[in-house]
């Protein structure tokens, strides 16, 4: 049997928690979180009533937890009735009306602060304003928009509705926009006529406007106003979102919908293993309770912290970790419109001396780029007031995570290096920081409720130090539902490799022998590249979109910086020579049906590919030599096997 992936090198460093943040953390030693954790796994009904008493109810649950193995049907607090905007919200305003609930820091120029009074104020206009243009509870309104606040107040109005909303990076391309608007059947999409980046100035309102004539489901098109200039607008269709907020008939109180718990409270699209985005649907408590605690535990979160995720909420994390978790435990949030390295490479850390930030989480990516440019501009910034640091997205190495700790951290502040993904919609695997000794590149261990596991792939647990699947063996509140309109490719993605009901998260990992999780990156053709979960098959499909090409295989390389990057493989069609122009062409290619972050960064143009007797590409192989090795393993299953050596001749 052999193993899913090498181990890791080793790390045997422990650190623990200093006495003072010890001393204040919630769980303050092993121990305690131990118990808490077996109670969690071993009565789960008794575990998740507890902590559902924290959240405000309009109607308790029948049933705490609902689990059909063969059906994969699963219900969390089934019969209740609750609302995540009043959670997040209505619930604070005795209590924390004048308390800073948001802060914008802008890409230049000024920001905004929004206390939870405001944003309750802002979120029910916005909430009217989608009545006023007919939304009911389950219909879709699609979100494609810079980090503004407006984005942060719309999709808490959706949820106060009932609504359903899906955020769609403003980074991807408007044929990726259309796709996620047809899936959902979305009746309106907020936009914004820009979207700043650094200098750039990028027209949002001319992406939409190259597609949205062929979306049939979208009635209106609200557009953010977040610079003054000359926008194209169609009469009838486009308004703009200031003018419906302003209008005479808005008024700044709305109702919080009495939500049924396993009411979908939003899709969010994220890439697969075949060319078309999974919609991973999310419904209303069992999400809401999971990224309270979390946010609450993982982070230690206390009244007066200050707290700040680098991420977009484009992605998963800007739900959970800047908006829904955050702000349903009463927090200060900080959202940031701009880039680390804008207008200099201190920006960050401007921004924590700036606001007395307490609790840090950014991705690895931002890591290792910020550390590139040297400890200096990290030292001119008063960051005393740090007393956690965080990181998401892709697994972070010692090196990484030392500067981290040493640097920004000034050797005081434990990192909480966190695993979960889109489909698990709050953290998985993680340190407590007050009661764990710290692995530089360890996630540690599973949070209250996750039953996490590294199997092999006839499905028994690996040994220590071996690489496997990780795999869940229970569910837990904040696991997805399904993939909208697609429940079979939710059973086929999720739940068909080990029998059981056993969940597939797709990751490979390792479990050291105190018991230590390790990440060890994707198994399957999904990539992270700073940060961001790709699929290689929508990339390949863009490549063979163009004209001259035939076929193509993408597969990630390791990257200093991005953590992996893209190597494709692209068959020309007969007659047709590669070039330094035509790479040139092919990237921009790319960009344009998908996104600049999906442009390859190496391609290498291939006569044939390493193929099996059945014609299935080997990406192993084509990995293998992307990344320079000697030894790509057995090829004797190949059908070309003479190909492999003229692909590693002529690598780039």
């Amino acid at each position: 049997m052999t193993k899913v992936l090498d181990s890791v090198a080793k790390e045997t460093r422990k650190i623990p928690p200093k006495y003072n943040f010890r001393k204040k953390a919630y769980i303050k030693n092993f121990a305690e979180y131990k118990k808490l954790y077996n109670e969690s796994i071993k009565t789960p009904d008794k575990f998740w009533a507890k902590q559902a008493e924290q959240l405000d109810w309009f109607k308790k649950w029948n049933k705490v937890y609902y689990w059909n193995k063969s059906k994969l049907e699963c219900k969390w607090f089934d019969g209740g009735k609750i609302n995540i905007s009043y959670n997040c919200l209505d619930r604070h305003l005795e209590k924390r009306g004048n308390k800073t609930a948001l802060i914008w820091e802008a890409n230049k120029g000024k920001g905004k602060k929004f206390t939870y009074k405001q944003l309750y104020k802002e979120v029910c206009k916005f909430a009217n304003v989608l009545k006023k243009r007919g939304i009911k509870k389950g219909d879709r309104i699609c979100f494609y928009m810079p980090m503004v606040p407006e984005l942060a107040i719309g999709i808490l109005a959706c949820t106060r509705l009932g609504a359903i909303h899906s955020v769609v990076f403003g980074g991807f391309s408007p044929q990726s926009l259309k796709d996620r608007i047809d899936d959902s059947r979305a009746k309106i999409l907020v936009t914004s006529n820009v979207n700043l980046h650094g200098d750039k100035v990028i027209n949002m309102k001319d992406s939409v406007d190259k597609i949205i004539n062929t979306c049939k489901s979208i009635k209106y098109v609200l557009v953010n106003k977040r610079l003054n200039i000359k926008t194209k607008m169609k009469r009838g269709r486009d308004l703009w979102l200031q003018d419906e907020l302003k209008a005479k008939d808005i008024k700044d109180y709305c109702e919080a919908a009495k939500m049924n718990s396993e009411d979908i409270s939003f899709i969010l699209y994220t890439s697969g293993t075949t060319g078309k985005p999974k919609g991973v649907v999310h419904t209303t408590a069992g999400y809401l309770m999971y990224t309270y605690l979390t946010f609450k535990y993982v982070f230690d979160y206390h009244e007066e912290d200050i707290y700040w995720c680098t991420a977009d909420i484009g992605w998963i994390t800007g739900h959970s970790y800047i908006v829904y978790g955050p702000l349903a435990n009463g927090a200060t949030s900080v959202m940031f419109e701009g880039i680390p390295t804008y207008p200099n490479p201190d920006r960050f850390w401007q921004i924590v001396e700036k606001y007395k930030i307490t609790i840090f989480y950014t991705a690895p990516t931002a890591i290792r780029a910020l550390e590139r440019y040297g400890d200096k501009w990290v030292k001119k910034h008063d960051l005393s007031s740090l007393r956690l640091l965080g990181s998401v997205g892709e697994p972070i190495n010692p090196k990484a995570w030392l500067w981290y700790y040493n640097v920004v951290g000034n050797k005081k502040c434990p990192i909480v290096d966190t695993w979960w993904q889109t489909e698990t919609g709050g953290i998985m695997v993680t340190p407590l920081p007050g009661a764990m000794d710290l692995k530089p590149g360890s996630t540690c261990f599973p949070f209250f409720g996750v039953k996490a596991n590294v199997y092999r792939e006839d499905g028994k647990p690996t040994r220590a130090d071996e690489g496997g699947y990780i795999v869940v063996e229970q569910p837990w509140p904040g696991m997805l539902r399904t993939v909208y309109k697609n429940p079979e490719r939710f059973r086929k993605t999720y739940f068909s490799n080990f029998k059981g009901g056993i969940y597939f998260a797709g990751d490979a990992a390792k479990k050291d022998k105190d018991g230590y999780f390790w990440i060890m990156g994707r198994i399957d053709d999904v990539v992270n590249v700073s940060g961001h979960r790709l699929g290689t098959s929508e990339i390949e499909s863009a490549l063979v979109s163009y004209k001259g090409v035939s076929e193509s295989a993408v597969v990630p390389i390791p990257h200093p910086i991005k953590g992996n990057a893209l190597y494709a493989f692209v068959t020309l069609k007969k007659g047709l020579k590669g070039s330094d122009e035509l790479v040139q062409t092919l990237r921009k290619h790319v960009a344009r049906s998908i996104g600049p972050i999906a442009k390859p960064d190496k391609i290498q143009f291939a006569d044939s590919l390493p193929k099996t007797r059945s014609g299935k590409i080997m990406r192993r192989i084509l990995k293998a030599i992307a990344s320079g090795a000697e030894d790509v393993g057995n090829i004797t299953t190949l059908a070309n096997p003479e190909v492999v050596e003229v692909l590693k001749k002529e690598r780039i």
